[in-house]
């Protein structure tokens, strides 16, 4: 079959073997972290995200090729420019393309299109489904190459993700051979970027000597290989890797330099998630400096990119760590709100043990919870992180045991001091009620940074109904707004 270079910009249709050739330079482009030169290899055949590709006239084996292309371009594209729709259209086109190659009996091609869904589900926090259809296509693809390498990678990210570091470096070490066979300059840096982060985690809480070595010069490799294949966006995530690296040794000033670095490379090629992930990293170093409230204001609008994109493991882990720095400010009603946010899309995701860390950081962070909502927390993160295979989610898990059990150890004990608990008391039905009416406003209060307007969006009533019940029954509350702005009367001066 004879290639020739592919038509732009046209309205004739193209060949088949122009067709396949614009698939292959647009995910060479994709390798190379190049979007907009990717759209634009595809514009003869694709009009961007959203739009179905055109395959008319083109030849029944070439038609899965292309929609399998195009899938895997809008989970990318979509994900980096914040389009939570985008997965729902790849995995749509990704699901055609295996319905064709399953009627076409090609079981290769199934496997790596299976590769690219499972891609889709880990962006969206699906763990155990992309855990599923990483194995089922690494069971047909049998050939020591790319797109093994490629599915590998992706059982070793998720397995990474889901807290099972012990799992993703068997899966990373035993294939070690083959990533350094294979020529993709792009998939042998993420190798190295993936084993760095593994050997950190497996390393925590201490990193130093032989073991703080071998990670940074994993690093320095995946650093190499990226630069071989020009992609910028992959380098400045080493570099915020790095950092994270750095701040675990508390070498802070260090880290910032390394952010400051890849948020600018992050910036260069307009991928808005990344530049959000770049930014958690900022504020998690700001956290260990004591900076709380610009970690809160920079974790304030990561989370809203990343739930933009559709990108809920990184939406629960800017919540979760949003939660600690509003728990740290003092403002543990919002603190609280941002936990348990956390905990019920991780829930949702179908991401168990993001649901697990969010219960823990909770416990950690706030010093008030009833001794009931510390009970539940424990045993849910307990069977949430059941399969974790992290030292330090292990030793957090036991100091959690420890708060737990000595609060509500300390609070039977208060309980006990008095002989009428045992007694049944007389309950004043308006005085609770009151109670209540209080505490549902003051929460509401926080959440809203003191605005009566959104504090009463949150309650479902009007700015004057609230304005009413506080000045009537609650006016201690009153210190908990922001202070009344007073319009300018027709004379006064501007």
């Amino acid at each position: 079959m004879q290639i020739t270079s592919p038509k732009t910009h046209t309205s004739q249709p193209l060949t088949n073997d122009e067709a396949l050739l614009c698939c292959n330079k647009a995910l060479e482009l994709r390798d190379k972290g190049d979007a907009d030169g990717a759209l634009d290899v595809m514009q003869p055949l694709w009009k961007g995200l959203g739009q179905r590709p055109a395959t008319a006239g083109l030849h029944p084996t070439v038609v899965p090729d292309v929609l399998l292309c195009v899938g895997i371009l809008t989970g990318w594209i979509g994900s980096r420019n914040e389009i939570k729709e985008a997965d729902g259209w790849a995995k749509d086109l990704i699901t055609e393309s295996i319905t064709i190659y399953e009627s076409a009996g090609d079981l290769r091609k199934v496997a790596e299109a299976r590769s690219a869904l499972a891609y889709c589900y880990w962006r969206a926090g699906a763990l155990d489904e992309a855990r599923i259809m990483f194995n089922q296509a690494l069971e047909r693809l049998t050939v020591e190459g790319k797109t093994r390498a490629d599915a590998l990678l992706g059982l070793a990210v998720v397995e990474w993700s889901a807290s099972r570091n012990t799992e993703a470096l068997r899966i990373l070490t035993a294939n070690a051979a083959l990533f350094k066979r294979i020529t993709n300059q792009t998939i042998k840096g993420s190798y190295h970027n993936q084993l760095a982060m593994v050997l950190r985690k497996q390393a925590a809480p201490e990193i130093k000597g032989v073991k703080l070595k071998r990670i940074i010069d994993e690093y320095k490799l995946a650093d190499y290989y990226f630069k071989r294949a020009r992609n910028v966006l992959f380098r400045a995530m080493v570099q915020a890797n790095i950092a994270n690296l750095l701040r675990d040794l508390t070498r802070y000033r260090e880290a910032q330099e390394y952010l400051d670095q890849a948020r600018r490379l992050t910036g260069s090629v307009r991928d808005k998630v990344r530049v959000a992930q770049v930014d958690q990293t900022r504020a998690e170093v700001m956290i260990e400096q004591g900076r709380f409230k610009e970690a809160e204001n920079v974790l304030r609008l990561a989370a809203v990119s990343f739930e933009k994109a559709g990108r809920q493991c990184l939406l629960v882990e800017a919540l979760e760590t949003r939660g600690r720095a509003l728990a740290r400010l003092g403002r543990t009603e919002e603190a609280q709100f941002s936990f348990q946010r956390a905990i019920e899309i991780a829930q949702q995701a179908g991401a168990p043990n993001k649901a697990g860390l969010a219960v823990l950081s909770m416990i950690e962070e706030l010093d008030d919870l009833s001794p009931e909502t510390l009970g539940v927390a424990y045993k849910q993160a307990n069977e949430w992180l059941a399969e974790s295979q992290s030292k330090d989610v292990l030793r957090r898990i036991n100091a959690a045991a420890s708060k737990v059990f000595s609060k509500v150890e300390r609070e039977l004990i208060i309980e006990d001091a008095s002989a009428d608990v045992l007694l049944n008391k007389p309950l004043d039905f308006e005085q609770e009620k009151l109670k209540t009416e209080k505490a549902m406003i003051k929460r509401a209060l926080a959440l809203a940074d003191g605005s009566l307007t959104r504090a009463a969006a949150l309650l479902n009533m009007t700015y004057q109904k609230l304005a009413y019940i506080m000045d009537t029954r609650h006016k201690d509350l009153l210190k908990e707004r922001t202070p009344i702005r007073r319009r300018a009367g027709p004379g006064s001066r501007k």
